[in-house]
């Protein structure tokens, strides 16, 4: 994992320090990228529009009547809402666009991959993962605490942190934002954590590892998947259910507690507050996806032939 190592000649017994460069000059600089950039594209899109077009047709107007009865005033002022929109969605993809480049960037000179990333020792691979871990952090607030929340997914895929296919919906959350492959048709419950990094104890190594979700998977909410997991599909979990590293499901079936473990039907009739026939729907609705994503591959597979 790591590309520059340090080669310490003191005494064997002494504990070795932490050498992280935070290089704060890099921190700051994309930041400041993003956020201004953005802003001005966005910014020039609205104020060209309010200067040369609503100003002289509304707010220049003398008499209020005319905004409803001249059709050019009547077109700038029902634009207003449609061009803050527009201004709106471009600002999102403008910071898209420059986070991508700086992702890019960064995997270009330390590419991502699994493993264990020492921290008391020179290392690029430490230093290109903070960076990224960053830079991602402005854009997904922005979108996620947006107008439009769904378009994290956009986000997501389009930077390259991570995997997030059709029909899934993460709520907002402090990480589950890099390293994740999310299968269709899943759910992330508020305030569940898809953490693809640990910490080790206090400036210990960091455990990356990639977390896979397969189709139907549902986290409840506050649950915690560590690096590693691999959830089956067909995966639901009850709310604060937790996962420890390398975990694995077979699928098909409930899960509670830390770390999470199988439930049988009989306790989750009683957690639920369901009856077996709630759960017999459930089942349907489970073998009806199972159909469809058959179909879908039989049909990807006859195309492909």
């Amino acid at each position: 994992m790591l590309d520059e190592i340090e080669v310490n000649d003191e005494d064997d017994t002494e504990v070795p320090r932490e050498k992280i460069k935070l290089q704060f000059h890099w921190y700051l600089s994309i930041f400041f990228v993003i956020y201004y950039l953005s802003y001005v594209v966005a910014g020039i899109i609205f104020m060209s529009y309010v200067i040369v077009i609503f100003v002289p047709n509304v707010l220049l107007v003398d008499n209020l009547i005319t905004i409803f009865t001249n059709l050019d005033s009547l077109l700038a002022f029902l634009a207003l809402p449609l061009v803050i929109i527009v201004s709106y969605l471009y600002r999102l993809l403008t910071v898209g666009l420059i986070t991508r480049f700086f992702w890019k960037f960064t995997e270009y000179r330390s590419p991502t991959k699994d493993g264990v990333i020492p921290r008391n020792i020179g290392s690029k691979t430490a230093n290109y993962y903070h960076i990224r871990s960053f830079m991602l952090k402005y854009g997904k607030n922005a979108f996620m605490k947006g107008v439009f929340p769904w378009l994290a997914n956009f986000y997501f895929n389009f930077v390259g942190s991570g995997i997030i296919k059709k029909g899934s919906t993460l709520e907002e959350s402090v990480v589950t934002d890099k390293n994740i492959n999310v299968g269709r048709n899943c759910y992330i419950g508020v305030n569940s954590a898809l953490s693809s990094h640990f910490v080790e104890g206090i400036f210990g190594n960091i455990v990356f590892f990639e977390i896979k979700l397969g189709e139907n998977t549902t986290l409840g909410g506050f649950n915690n998947i560590a690096p590693g997991c691999e959830l089956s599909d067909n995966s639901y979990l009850l709310p604060i259910a937790a996962a420890t590293k390398h975990n694995k499901t077979k699928g098909n079936n409930y899960y509670f507690g830390m770390p999470f473990r199988r439930i049988f039907k009989k306790k989750i009739m009683d957690y639920l507050k369901v009856s077996e026939g709630d759960l017999d729907r459930a089942e349907e609705l489970r073998a009806k996806q199972e159909n469809e994503k058959l179909k879908r591959q039989l049909k990807a597979t006859n195309t492909e032939n």
